[in-house]
């Protein structure tokens, strides 16, 4: 596989941009008593929409372990620990913790892809959780033991989990993975959300409009392009998802008159920087020090 292009790193870009908006489609449009749940929804939902559209073949039975091993960690903990997280800290030292995911991807590629973090790959992943901790502020906070580790959590799981679709890039299209992640990755949480919030509230008119949305362009599409981008840049793409943070908060900033105060400004030019510099390290890296997932041991 060649160097990552420019080309690579919009198209990869434009799933965190879209996710940026899931926050407010949440809490405006759905269910907000039932996250897991919704997430749940959007996960299976949007899988089923994505295999009604490129039909992917079952995958091979050896290879059906790790695609199990993608929706446990980009789907299914990765919801949950959010979730849980968010629940018990509140948004913004969630979002801080959880903004460390660049930092569990650099760590992780090593042992993984072969890629040893360097002191400036570590620095622009300091650069970003610097960033989205002066976007959502952290103030009023009362931190929760349960709740940090839940924020690492899934900070951890979709850190590894965009490292794992770079070491296993040759099990499919970037299409037919997604949707298999998503659809085992929901059918996974579905008894947690259950158990958890009981059974789900009959959905109004506005709750369908605002599945709609989410489980087409920002599940099914946002998903394919995140796996393509995340297979050609590998731990790099884990920057890019800082622009989530920032989308969001520009969108309560336009939607909900939530205006940029005091040092937000400064924290949203940090997120930029460091996903700026991401990408840059993306199509700058050497290929000598990019090992292919076929060059790296079958199991694991």
């Amino acid at each position: 596989m060649g160097r990552p292009t420019l080309r690579n790193v919009i198209e990869t870009a434009m799933a965190p941009a879209v996710w940026g908006g899931t926050y407010l489609l949440f809490t405006e449009t759905l269910p907000a008593t039932h996250p897991l749940t919704v997430g749940a929804y959007r996960s299976l939902i949007g899988g089923l929409l994505l295999f009604a559209v490129v039909r992917p073949a079952r995958p091979a039975r050896a290879d059906r372990a790790r695609v199990l091993w993608l929706s446990l960690t980009n789907v299914t903990f990765f919801s949950a620990f959010l979730f849980l997280g968010a629940s018990r800290l509140g948004g913004g030292l969630a979002a801080t913790l959880i903004a460390t995911q660049p930092m569990v991807a650099t760590l992780v590629a090593w042992p993984l892809l072969g890629h040893r973090p360097t002191p400036l790959g570590l620095g622009r992943a300091l650069v970003g959780v610097a960033g989205v901790a002066l976007l959502v502020g952290t103030a009023d906070t009362s931190p929760d033991l349960l709740g940090v580790l839940a924020a690492l959590g899934a900070a951890g799981s979709m850190g590894t989990g965009t490292v794992l679709l770079k070491r296993w890039q040759r099990l499919g299209t970037p299409e037919a993975v997604g949707a298999w992640q998503l659809i085992a990755g929901g059918a996974l949480l579905v008894p947690a959300a259950v158990a958890l919030e009981g059974p789900p509230p009959v959905p109004d008119i506005v709750n369908i409009a605002g599945f709609a949305l989410l489980c087409t362009i920002g599940t099914a599409w946002s998903f394919a392009v995140w796996t393509r981008g995340a297979r050609a840049l590998g731990e790099d793409a884990a920057f890019l998802g800082l622009l989530s943070p920032l989308v969001a908060t520009c969108l309560g900033a336009w939607v909900l008159d939530e205006h940029l105060v005091g040092l937000q400004p400064a924290g949203a030019a940090l997120v930029l920087l460091a996903a700026a510099a991401g990408a840059l390290g993306a199509r700058t890296k050497p290929m000598s020090t990019r090992r292919s997932g076929a060059s790296l041991p079958s199991k694991g």
